[in-house]
């Protein structure tokens, strides 16, 4: 399918290891994968650890969402394991997971309109 981005969505996670993310339910004024990313969907996406003790593990990748709560991390882009899969570690406070835009994947456009 796709690539599908979306503005405001944001869920939490206890999973840990390096596998797919299971998807826990969305902050509180935020929208859960499910409730706008089709299955099957690829989307960009961040996993931030807010375990204590842990919170410098992160990642930024391409992940394949499935219906209803699976994330798979199937393109890492950039981490705090020098670019690669982060194996997280589970805590009280779990993971943080949104859909986000990679730096790497803008496009900049100067202020007088060069890119």
């Amino acid at each position: 399918m796709a690539l599908v981005l979306q503005d405001r969505v944001k869920e939490n996670s206890t999973s840990s290891g390096t596998g797919t993310i299971t998807l826990a339910g969305a902050y509180t004024g935020f929208r859960t994968f499910a409730s706008c990313i089709p299955s099957g969907s690829t989307t960009y996406y961040c996993i931030h650890n807010l375990a204590a003790g842990y919170q410098s593990e992160w990642e930024v990748g391409l992940g394949t969402f499935t219906s209803p709560d699976q994330l798979a991390r199937t393109t890492v882009l950039s981490s705090s394991n020098a670019g690669s899969l982060v194996n997280f570690t589970s805590g009280t406070n779990g993971l943080e997971v949104f859909i986000t835009y990679p730096a790497e994947k803008a496009i900049y456009e100067e202020a007088n309109g060069t890119t």
